[in-house]
């Protein structure tokens, strides 16, 4: 039975944007009224991959710490949304729900039925913005289309203003709080087995850590982000791509203190304000382009001849970071321990796969789905389209990263390899047997003998690329 109320009441439908700052949903609830905010567990949460769940799980456990600490509660549901709005819409009382927006296909087509649904029964249903800085329909080139090259786009945006961000509002919930699931029984951190507590301690979730990480990356890093940030075995960026993602940080805090560090002369900020973009421009295909994270964007790339087979031995030895290829072992090794990978490695690691072992990007990414705890469908759909060649503003496909080369480059003293790849306890912590503590117990017989050379090495991987290359062009 839906409780009395002699105000407003407004459901806060919490998504990718678990946090209190800078929400524009939340303030507009707040000014109504009392608020209950809501996260739904649905089939597009369901359907993540392992570390992206069990990342989730963490944030929305700092998230119903910091409203507790405000006398609010996270009311949990797991099931369609549509369902579960309407049944608390119908318990509490409630005459709006608010969110923030998303841009995904998926996501769209979920929110669309709903608002339309919720409308239909007389409520106020409305959609914020918050997790982009531009709404992507809102950048277009001079005729009128998307853009399809970053460099264009980041000129078009970089003077654009963007709204100042949103402090916490004065918040208060009903005379009564409907029911919630716990999160415990979600079990999100299930499918991570083992893993689930070597990643866990790589974490640091919730937005006031997201707003700690900020803060010491504009005191110590910023101004040597552009000259450092490639390098390996340093730790010279924002470390803020897993906040960014579930919205624990808004883009437009990141922006607005790039562009204060950019002002104060920082040499970095400009270039810390570029990578913000470069997912804005990820978004923005993602909209215009919505199959970009299920094939070619190229259609022409449809008849490249790539391995498909996931069962494949040289996939699953990429994957468990056993190619005898130092720097891509090594990168593969720090994913599986920390659900994170250097940017740098990332590229080096996804070349490999398509360039010298011939395998299908679409692999690769949904590897990274599985092991991502900063995974984003639009940044990751696009690195790797670009990696293969068969993306938008994409490197040419000949272009065949060497990863003995690059560890030359950006890990030249081998710190980087020997912390994932042997014990180092001079690293501080023995990450090295970390990967041995997470992996599967089944991948064991694999690293029962030492590897004494690649699965395929770079010279003929990169030989039988630019055949297949040349074979593909004729």
């Amino acid at each position: 039975m839906a409780q009395e109320t002699s105000e407003n009441l407004t459901l806060v439908w919490l998504r990718r944007d678990l946090r209190l700052s800078d929400n524009k949903a939340l303030v507009a609830a707040a000014e109504r009224g009392a608020v209950v905010p809501v996260f739904v567990l649905d089939e597009l949460f369901e359907q993540m991959g392992a570390a992206p769940k069990l990342r989730l799980m963490l944030s929305l456990q700092a998230l119903a710490r910091d409203l507790e600490a405000r006398g609010l509660r996270l009311i949990l549901r797991r099931g369609p949304a549509r369902g579960a709005l309407e049944e608390l819409v119908a318990e509490t009382g409630a005459n709006a729900v608010y969110w923030s927006r998303g841009y995904a296909p998926d996501v769209v087509a979920r929110d669309s039925e709903i608002k339309t649904a919720l409308k239909d029964r007389g409520l106020a249903a409305q959609s914020f913005t918050g997790a982009l800085l531009f709404e992507p329909w809102t950048v277009e080139t001079r005729q009128g289309a998307p853009f399809r090259v970053y460099s264009p786009f980041w000129r078009a945006v970089r003077a654009r203003s963007v709204a100042p961000c949103l402090d916490v509002p004065e918040l208060h919930g009903p005379t009564q709080w409907p029911a919630s699931d716990s999160l415990e029984t979600w079990h999100l951190d299930r499918e991570m087995r083992r893993g689930a507590a070597v990643v866990s301690r790589f974490v640091a979730a919730g937005e006031q850590a997201a707003q700690q990480r900020l803060a010491v990356f504009l005191e110590e890093r910023i101004e040597g982000y552009k000259a450092e940030r490639d390098f390996l075995d340093r730790v010279a960026t924002s470390e803020l791509s897993d906040s960014l993602s579930y919205g624990e940080i808004s883009p437009a805090q990141m922006w607005h203190a790039g562009q204060r560090a950019m002002q104060e002369g920082a040499a970095g900020a400009e270039h810390f304000l570029k990578e913000v973009v470069w997912r804005e421009f990820a978004w923005h295909l993602m909209w215009y382009f919505p199959t970009i994270a299920e094939g070619n964007w190229r259609e022409a790339w449809d008849a490249f001849e790539w391995i498909e087979d996931a069962d494949h031995p040289h996939f699953q030895a990429w994957c468990q970071g056993r190619t005898g290829v130092a720097l891509v072992d090594a990168a593969m090794r720090e994913l599986y321990v920390t659900g994170k990978m250097h940017n740098r490695a990332r590229m080096l690691t996804a070349s490999y796969l398509t360039k010298h072992l011939n395998i299908h990007w679409k692999l690769g990414l949904k590897w990274f789905e599985d092991c991502l705890v900063d995974w984003d469908p639009a940044s990751n759909a696009m690195g790797w389209q670009w990696v293969a060649g068969s993306g938008p503003d994409a490197a040419p496909y000949f272009r065949i990263f060497n990863p003995d080369t690059q560890a030359e480059k950006f890990d030249a003293d081998g710190h980087y390899r020997k912390r994932w790849l042997s014990h180092a306890p001079e690293m501080g912590s023995d990450t090295a047997a970390l990967f041995f503590e997470a992996m599967p117990l089944s991948w064991r017989g694999y690293f029962e003998a030492p590897q004494r050379e690649a699965i395929v090495s770079l010279a003929t991987g990169r030989q039988r690329a630019l055949a297949a290359y040349e074979a593909f062009k004729a």
